[in-house]
């Protein structure tokens, strides 16, 4: 990859949000720009109809007579082919694929402590850490076409960070949908991932996308459990595995909205993980689309049926569920999507 000219700062990286799930999040200072109060009329912890174990459920109804629906699972493959990118300091980026929604970076060096900062033009700053001397990770371009500011820092101590490399780029993604189909840093999977082939016997049977959703939704509330411990105790910079969610049966917020996005993902659904606020509390959900619906956050209506909530943490945990540890449930603020 060529050389680009590199403008050397000092700079203290302020990371809008730098992921820390502490008991899947920590409470707010202030309850200000919150979202509205939806105690009127809103789902409460115990009113969530299709959350927890013990409630009553409605299914998704389907034609027996129409055809079922394809489960193969797919799993599409990001790639760093060295067509377009740059570097400085140790620290490479490749965008040959961002028209597909994606980049590459990666860190060779002895530098511990490596920010990406992914900025649109009029948008949003996404931060990530990248791991020193492993070989390219995927991010998404998860705020549609438009021009990125994207730029690798190195730590000098504290929270001071020099530029390592940085760059602007044009991404005229062709597929809105790419960045919600593919793996990427937060939700990590491949062909081998047991999480993809456990998604596929879950599709299996189904005759749309929706009974795939339900089916996926109702397993992973069925299945896993909330692991106060591990959100008590979890550092900032942490990673989910899908695998070892799924095994385990156990994980925080981060990690159940990265499993259910890797099974939606790998048939063919488009799913966002979501970052955000669940009342005071720092949370990850998920949104998907359905066809002929468009984008679902949070609550999702599935015609007459009754179950709504889209939030499979708040559902495993159902009645039992701590409103200080995994939010309330009746305000959400999505703040990153990934």
């Amino acid at each position: 990859m060529g050389r680009r000219p590199l403008f050397v700062v000092l700079c203290a990286i302020i990371a809008t949000f730098v992921l820390s799930f502490s008991a899947c999040g920590g409470s707010l200072n202030s309850g200000d720009n919150q979202g509205s109060d939806s105690s009127s009329g809103g789902n409460t912890i115990g009113g969530l109809l299709g959350g927890g174990k013990s409630s009553s459920r409605e299914t998704v109804k389907e034609d027996p007579d129409a055809p079922d629906r394809d489960n193969t699972p797919v799993v599409l493959a990001n790639n760093a082919d060295g067509s377009a990118g740059f570097d400085g300091n140790g620290a490479f980026v490749d965008y040959s694929n961002a028209d597909d929604g994606y980049i590459m970076a990666k860190y060779q060096g002895d530098n511990k402590k490596i920010k990406l900062q992914i900025t649109k033009d009029g948008g949003d700053t996404y931060t990530y850490d990248v791991w020193p001397n492993t070989d390219y990770s995927a991010f998404p371009l998860s705020q549609g076409s438009g021009l990125y500011n994207i730029a690798m820092f190195l730590n000098i101590e504290g929270d001071k960070y020099s530029q390592a490399c940085a760059h602007a780029i044009q991404a005229d993604i062709t597929n809105e949908f790419s960045p919600f189909l593919r793996p990427n840093q937060y939700c990590y999977f491949t062909d081998s991932t047991e999480a993809v082939a456990k998604g596929a016997e879950l599709a299996q049977g189904s005759k749309s996308d929706m009974k795939v959703i339900e089916k996926t939704f109702f397993y992973l509330i069925d299945n896993i459990t909330y692991d106060y411990v591990k959100a008590a105790t979890v550092q900032s910079g942490y990673l989910p595995d899908v695998d070892e969610t799924l095994s385990t049966g156990t994980g925080i917020c981060f990690d159940y909205a990265s499993l259910m996005t890797c099974m939606l993902r790998s048939q063919r659904i488009p799913c966002q993980l979501v970052i955000g606020y669940a009342g005071t509390a720092y949370h990850a959900w998920i949104s998907v689309n359905v066809e002929g619906v468009g984008w679902v956050a949070n609550m999702i209506q599935f015609n007459n049926d009754k179950w709504t909530f889209m939030d499979p943490t708040f559902a495993a945990s159902g009645d039992n569920a701590d409103p200080n540890v995994i939010g309330d449930g009746e305000r959400y603020n999505p703040v990153y999507y990934y």
